[in-house]
């Protein structure tokens, strides 16, 4: 797909943490992070656990700073929290004494937006995430795909320019997975959004994305990128019954070395 301009980078990113116990030397969860992210473009960051996954996206969030390198959003270095950036976290952390449509309102509450125009925003992304007419409900009256896509219409409400997933599949079933899968790719692809994808699911990745970064065993580090290059993104279903993404699934289960742990 074609990519305007660069709306994320990262820059010979390094995060450092003190030793566990009293002159343990630091532990280094990423270092030597050097990637950029275009405008509605779709990545997604696969590695072995404990890579530093989540702390990268700590650190595009603004809720962590690196050790040495930099983070920069639109050519701004990211120096905390901003409303330019929506997370989403495996749990969907809704509030369960809010309705759906409030729990959408919610981020909007903090920047003193007039009550109506928050309802308006929030009834858009309810619509957008096909959950108009649950608007009125609580979160333990509706199911689990519908609470992730109550959090995906929270996170869009708030107009970020790249929105952040940390698995946010990876708590349902198989079947509520595809569906979602294919509901968040449209939406996100109708929207217009630059977005990062973590997840440990390589046919989630390459289903989802325009590119994949691999990741080493920790310390974190880039090690390699492909280029999906498949058509309908915001179709995950049918991009999985090529062969293309056979290849590209095969290919990353050998560049984790995931036959090797399973031969272990």
């Amino acid at each position: 797909m074609p990519v305007n301009s660069h709306v994320l980078q990262l820059q010979d990113v390094a995060r450092r943490f003190p030793g566990r116990t009293a002159g343990a030397p630091p532990f280094t969860a990423v270092r030597n992070l050097s990637f950029e992210v275009g405008e509605r473009e779709f990545v997604s960051i696969v590695g072995p656990s404990g890579c530093g996954k989540s702390t990268l996206l700590s650190l595009v969030a603004g809720l962590d700073r690196p050790s040495e390198g930099t983070v920069s959003l639109h050519g701004v270095e990211v120096s905390g929290p901003s409303s330019r950036v929506g997370f989403m976290l495996q749990k969907d952390l809704l509030l369960p004494w809010r309705t759906v449509l409030h729990n959408v309102e919610f981020g909007l509450e903090a920047r003193d937006m007039p009550a109506s125009d928050r309802r308006e925003r929030a009834m858009r992304e309810l619509k957008r995430c096909r959950l108009t007419e649950f608007a009125d409900r609580y979160p333990y009256q509706i199911s689990g795909g519908q609470r992730q896509r109550a959090a995906l219409a929270r996170t869009l409400a708030i107009n970020p320019d790249v929105v952040l997933l940390d698995e946010p599949f990876s708590a349902l079933d198989a079947q509520t997975k595809l569906v979602l899968q294919k509901s968040f790719a449209g939406t996100i692809a109708d929207s217009g959004l630059t977005t990062l994808l973590i997840t440990h699911d390589l046919s989630e990745a390459v289903a989802m994305s325009d590119r994949i970064l691999v990741m080493s065993d920790g310390p974190g580090r880039i090690v390699e990128e492909i280029n999906v290059g498949l058509p309908d993104r915001d179709n995950p279903i049918s991009r999985l019954a090529t062969q293309r993404a056979s290849e590209i699934v095969k290919h990353l289960f050998h560049a984790l070395h995931i036959d090797n742990r399973l031969d272990a």
